[in-house]
């Protein structure tokens, strides 16, 4: 697996200081067990942060220079563009982003499993829509799971706020591209998509929305109040 599309720069480091909201810092886990590039780049927020905590703590810095360093922090994460590269961390850290499984067919990922269970067999989908199936965490109606036909499209719709969305089997195409297994959509309130899925296999992902979406069509919009996206 060889993901293409990563966590943004912003959601790394709210990742890294703990900031994210607690269904997108469980769909970004499950991503970083899979996607060594953004492993390397939490590792390298992480460490960043730990010298700025530090920093501030024993000599506080001028919001100049707080700027200019997470300046360079976004510069060096933006740069990790090499699979293969070795990040050196700044600064002893405890290591807190999440190390790589095995891939098992049947399995969820490590951090979706106290949510949802451990196998992709033994999960209990509910209709949503023609061809759509979707699961909601018990405790947290804001991370759902979502299981669409083969060459099904979806309504247009941009975003109340931000979504990150993790493709665990299957795949879809948009205008952003092609997003398969291992891929993450990290999507704000100004992308506009219409996800169509690709042929072959239903396409499982995990979401997490701070926001309703927002739908173009008038008939998307009546159904939405059912559905609860």
């Amino acid at each position: 697996m060889n993901p293409r599309h990563h966590l943004h720069e912003s959601t790394l480091i709210g990742y890294a200081a703990g900031a994210l909201a607690p269904a997108m810092a469980i769909v970004a886990s499950a991503h970083l067990e899979q996607c060594a590039h953004c492993r390397r780049a939490a590792r390298e927020a992480e460490g960043f942060g730990a010298a700025l905590l530090d920093q501030a703590h024993n000599d506080p810095l001028p919001q100049a220079r707080r700027d200019a360093l997470r300046a360079q922090m976004l510069a060096r994460l933006g740069s990790q563009d090499d699979p293969a590269e070795t990040i050196a961390t700044p600064h002893p850290r405890r290591e807190t982003s999440p190390a790589p499984v095995a891939p098992d067919a049947d399995r969820l990922p490590h951090a979706l499993q106290p949510y949802f269970g451990s196998s992709y067999r033994a999960l209990r989908w509910r209709w949503m829509a023609p061809g759509v199936h979707c699961l909601r965490a018990a405790d947290m109606p804001s991370l759902i799971m979502l299981r669409i036909a083969p060459g099904k499209s979806l309504p247009m719709h941009s975003h109340g706020r931000s979504e990150l969305t993790h493709i665990l089997q299957g795949a879809y195409n948009d205008s952003l591209g092609l997003f398969a297994p291992g891929d993450v959509a990290d999507l704000d309130q100004d992308v506009e998509h219409q996800p169509v899925t690709a042929p072959g296999v239903p396409c499982i992902c995990v979401s997490a929305l701070d926001a309703p979406l927002v739908f173009s069509g008038w008939l998307a919009r009546k159904i939405q109040r059912f559905v609860k996206l």
